[in-house]
């Protein structure tokens, strides 16, 4: 008895894991972006493309549950709350 199901891949093993380091490249400088991005709505631009990446990554991982939950929450979900909330606390400086 196996604990767990071993899905073979259709591309050779090296291409996955290139392709995993890649994403992985990807992700560290995403993150990197987000951190030194100044400007507000830009950093909530960069976050959006980082869930993104976080949902690529997952996917190449083979996790695609938890990447359609990064999808919903990283990179739609909390860029549109943080939009919001930003147009309402420029509002009120005005």
């Amino acid at each position: 008895m196996t604990a767990a199901v071993h899905t073979p891949y259709t591309v050779p093993v090296a291409w996955m894991d290139a392709l995993q380091v890649t994403v992985l490249l990807l992700v560290a400088a995403a993150a990197t972006a987000v951190v030194l991005t100044r400007r507000h709505a830009h950093q909530v631009v960069t976050l959006s493309v980082y869930g993104l990446l976080l949902a690529v990554l997952f996917l190449v991982f083979q996790a695609p549950d938890v990447a359609l939950s990064e999808l919903t929450v990283g990179a739609v979900a909390l860029p549109i709350v943080l939009l919001l909330t930003l147009a309402k606390t420029r509002k009120h400086e005005e």
